[in-house]
């Protein structure tokens, strides 16, 4: 990967996502800056540019095609193509899930899945045009059914991440297919797409109550985004390459 790589981040401006942009950065990656709002975007890169770290904002709100469209318009009309894209929006509603109704849940829903097909479909004909490209889904520990189902583990009383846990399996699902049809495809055989877990990181999700660091949660993502051609595709891997569970 060198500096003709372009790499796009959503929720990029702070957590996992701005330690991810930063890391890809470092690699000599030209990384877009995805955030929904332009001004913290803005100061997210005013930080990293201190740091001696150059990325460049873009303002992206993957619940909203005309701010995606426009990200994408913006991506081809300045760099043509577009090599990684890491989907790291995400919103977790903490509601206990006896409370929790079909509304209540389409606001996650809106950003953790419809948000990754909404910006993976705007940015695809940007994706065709890169020799290599890599997609990532950030999905979470919380959608292994596995761990889900072990009897009095964090993640079988988690019951406040009830939306939660539903989209990233999604997403996990989402993946797969995407996988397939790319390989099925032979203008699109080319893309790469995973998806991967951060760990149980301390975040503004978690009030902070994870015990990994933004960097340790940005690992995989990284991994997976500057994979190499014999790499995997439609997989859900963990930060050391691994399936987590």
């Amino acid at each position: 990967m060198s500096a003709e790589t372009i790499a796009l981040v959503t929720g990029a401006n702070k957590g996992v996502g701005l330690a991810t942009a930063r890391q890809l950065a470092e690699r000599g990656l030209t990384v877009l800056l995805g955030s929904r709002d332009a001004g913290r975007g803005a100061r997210a890169a005013g930080e990293l540019a201190e740091a001696g770290i150059t990325v460049r904002p873009v303002r992206i709100d993957v619940t909203d095609d005309a701010s995606v469209g426009g990200a994408a318009e913006f991506i081809g009309r300045e760099y043509g193509r577009l090599d990684v894209l890491v989907n790291n929006s995400g919103m977790l509603v903490r509601r206990q899930a006896t409370e929790v109704s079909a509304d209540d849940m389409r606001q996650e829903f809106e950003t953790n899945v419809f948000g990754t097909v909404r910006v993976i479909h705007a940015m695809l004909p940007l994706l065709r045009r890169s020799p290599a490209a890599r997609i990532v889904n950030v999905s979470s520990d919380s959608a292994v059914f596995a761990k889900a189902t072990e009897k009095g583990s964090m993640f079988a009383r988690s019951h406040d991440s009830f939306a939660y846990s539903a989209t990233k399996t999604a997403v996990n699902m989402l993946t797969v297919k995407y996988a397939n049809a790319f390989l099925d495809d032979p203008e699109l055989a080319h893309v790469k797409i995973n998806a991967v877990t951060p760990g149980y990181v301390a975040t503004d999700l978690n009030g902070f109550s994870g015990v990994r660091s933004t960097d340790e949660g940005a690992r995989a993502s990284v991994y997976w985004a500057t994979v190499g051609d014999d790499g995997e595709t439609g997989g859900f891997f963990d930060d050391q390459g691994r399936m987590p569970w």
